[in-house]
């Protein structure tokens, strides 16, 4: 098997795509961009295919993914980035969201009715200290599961945090995913804590998330 974990490009953005969806759904029928977007899931893919290539970096953007590729075919990835420079709160996700609605045709009426039914995920979503290095998006095609290639991209994607400066790193992980939190520990990650939210529970089928973190 010819690996090779590269940095991700335009080009691989119809995977990134899927990798987004199938991370935010986690163990769960429904994530995230379901609830955000709504309609078919090829319209969801479409969306994230294009918020992945907007003008403007933020946290699900190409820019920040690392990509394993298998005999040059992207089988799996995930991303890094600091909370304070391109997470949730930051002005740059809202104007690439804007961006991919102009480019697929939602529109202002669409986007807020989304937000409503996605909304109660920021009652669980982590907190970030400013120098953690966030990981999310972590997603391998079911055939090339259980090989080890989540392990070797978090090394990669650790050792660029570290880089930067990161002195901590931090993942989230949906209550209810136990492989998902046994292979984080395993690489090293802690929990420190949880938030729980019945609201997001009723919407969501998870109780919360639950937060690891390993030093640098």
């Amino acid at each position: 098997m010819e690996l090779r974990i590269v940095e991700a490009r335009p080009e691989h953005a119809q995977f990134l795509a899927w990798a987004i969806l199938t991370a935010h759904r986690s163990h769960l029928e429904r994530g995230l961009w379901d609830f955000l977007v709504a309609g078919s899931e090829a319209e969801c893919l479409r969306f994230l295919e294009v918020l992945t290539t907007t003008s403007q970096p933020h946290w699900a953007h190409h820019s920040t993914f690392i990509v394993a590729e298998v005999e040059g075919r992207p089988v799996s990835a995930l991303c890094g980035y600091f909370d304070g420079e391109l997470g949730t709160e930051t002005p740059w996700l809202i104007s690439a969201i804007q961006e991919a609605n102009r480019v697929v045709g939602r529109t202002e009426e669409d986007s807020i009715a989304g937000w409503q039914r996605a909304s109660s995920i920021a009652h669980v979503a982590p907190d970030h200290v400013p120098e953690a290095w966030v990981i999310e998006n972590v997603a391998t095609l079911p055939e090339f599961r259980r090989r080890g290639l989540v392990d070797r991209l978090l090394v990669e994607i650790l050792e660029r945090g570290g880089s930067r400066g990161a002195t901590i790193a931090d993942i989230g992980v949906f209550i209810g995913n136990d492989p998902a939190q046994r292979a984080y520990e395993k690489a090293g990650f802690e929990v420190i804590g949880e938030k729980r939210d019945p609201e997001f529970e009723a919407v969501y089928k998870s109780p919360g998330i639950r937060s690891l973190r390993q030093t640098l």
